[in-house]
Order: C-alpha cells, then sequence, then structure tokens
C-alpha cells in the first residue's frame, strides 16, 4: 500500500518516512541516535514505525536542519529547551498528587526535576497509548 493510499493517522515505516521527506534511511537512523525525542515503535527485527507524534517531529528536524540552516547540536538544544518550556507550561497530569511543602524542601541536592518530569510525563503518555 502506497503512502498516498493510507490514512492520516496511519503508521509509517522508515522506508515510507524517508521517501517522504527525501533523505535516505541511514540519516533518519542517525537522527534517532541524535535526538532522544524521536522514537518510532520497533518491532520484531528491529522493524521501525514512525507514529504521526514522530512523523510531525521528524519533519520539524528536517526542515531545521535543511531549510533553516540548523546545525545537529543546535536543534538539539531548541528540542531540549522547548521540551522544558513544555513542562513548564503544561498542567500536571490529573492522577499526579501534588507535592506538599514538605517534600519540596527535602529534595536532595543535585536531583533534575526537570528530567524527572519529564519522564513521568513521557511513561503516562506510553501507558495510555
Amino acid at each position: 500500500m502506497a503512502t498516498a493510499e493510507k490514512a492520516p493517522g496511519a503508521f509509517k515505516t522508515i522506508g515510507e518516512l524517508s521517501q517522504e521527506l527525501g533523505v535516505p534511511q541511514h540519516i533518519l537512523r542517525y537522527w534517532e541516535s541524535k535526538f532522544p525525542q524521536l522514537r518510532p515503535l520497533q518491532r520484531a527485527g528491529n522493524r521501525r514505525y514512525y507514529r504521526p507524534a514522530d512523523v510531525q517531529l521528524a519533519r520539524k528536524i528536517h526542515r531545521l536542519l535543511s531549510q533553516d540552516g540548523y546545525t545537529v547540536r543546535g536543534v538539539q538544544k531548541l528540542l531540549r529547551d522547548k521540551m522544558a518550556g513544555d513542562l513548564l507550561e503544561a498542567p500536571p497530569p490529573a492522577a499526579a498528587a501534588p507535592a506538599s511543602e514538605d517534600m519540596r524542601d527535602s529534595r536532595p541536592a543535585g536531583v533534575d526535576v526537570f528530567r524527572l518530569v519529564a519522564l513521568r510525563n513521557r511513561l503516562a503518555s506510553a501507558l495510555d497509548s
């Protein structure tokens, strides 16, 4: 089945996404190693299936690198900053109980709260899928 015949929300294979973006498949695998936000599903035999959010992110990475003149490091910083900004603006999940004042003050030094919140949100979205 050709990509044009698929439903808009259908998963794409690495070959389909590669053809859509006009980049070789090894470039998409390279991006996966450089951008932790780009994580397609991997099934048996390590076959990659890109969800609509993955496709959108790959398009954004491609645009930033090829059209806007960003370097890989620059795109990494943009995505990191965007993730931190999204965490600050996003409301906490309904199931998460707010931390008491005592718990906030007893946090061990060196704990990266933003990273922990990002991990919690990724786990919650993975469980919802």
